[in-house]
């Protein structure tokens, strides 16, 4: 299990490695494939709005706007599948710390935090790597795309999926299919951009998955359980030598 680089600026800044370059390319794609999938799918939704037409005409058509949204699935469906190969063979070769998966924990730090904010704490709950906010994203993607990728099939290949299943399954798939797009799209909007964007712990942006890394001081405040794995007897921005993470 590799261990996150610990790296300090050229002005004493300890930075720590919180996205690998793999988990940036991979961010950086998702962003890519959801909003051409989102452009060329709600106008085809809303095909009765001005705006649906008006987003129809800049991918030169209803054509166009279809084959871009195929492309743009087929690569999402092989990202997702690709992800969980991954994350399986990770998690039985012990070379990947499943830190996004939900545990009993996250229940309570939830419950805590809840508390904090109402004022009935004097402070917020420690948090590891991934804070349940950052898990249920996680969950709810991988679980979302799966509906999507299943449901994306059956639309794409209805004459054969009738020839296996039971042909009430495709507009079933097709309400799945618009009303799951539809709930990505709201959390997307309402809870990730809020998260990573328009927080005011983050504003105007969370940039750690896009450099990498974070400030070693806000790996303390956000991720008090990392920062203690890492640094068990604390930094130093003055010292030259990092203390070993541990693995």
């Amino acid at each position: 299990m590799r261990a996150p680089e610990i790296i300090r600026t050229p002005e004493g800044r300890v930075l720590v490695e919180r996205f690998s370059l793999p988990r940036r390319a991979e961010h950086i794609l998702a962003i890519v494939t959801f909003v051409l999938l989102v452009l060329t799918g709600f106008p085809q939704k809303f095909d009765t709005s001005a705006f649906g037409h008006w987003v129809l005409g800049l991918f030169g058509g209803l054509e166009n706007a279809r084959f871009v949204h195929r492309v743009s699935g087929v690569v999402f469906s092989v990202h997702a599948m690709v992800h969980i190969l991954l994350v399986i063979v990770g998690a039985a070769t012990r070379r990947m710390r499943l830190t996004l998966l939900p545990t009993p924990q996250d229940l309570r730090d939830a419950w805590r935090n809840l508390l904090y904010y109402t004022g009935r704490r004097p402070r917020p709950p420690k948090l590891p790597k991934f804070d349940y906010r950052q898990k249920f994203e996680y969950i709810g993607l991988v679980l979302g795309g799966l509906v999507m990728v299943a449901s994306g099939l059956i639309l794409l290949f209805p004459v054969q999926a009738a020839a296996w299943l039971p042909a009430a399954l495709i507009p079933a798939a097709q309400v799945a299919h618009s009303n799951e797009a539809m709930l990505a799209f709201l959390v997307l909007v309402v809870w990730h951009m809020y998260g990573a964007v328009l927080s005011p712990e983050v504003f105007p942006i969370d940039k750690s998955m896009f450099t990498g890394y974070m400030s070693a001081e806000e790996l303390e405040e956000h991720h008090a359980l990392e920062y203690e794995r890492l640094f068990p007897h604390g930094h130093e921005p003055g010292r030259r030598q990092m203390p070993s993470p541990q693995r």
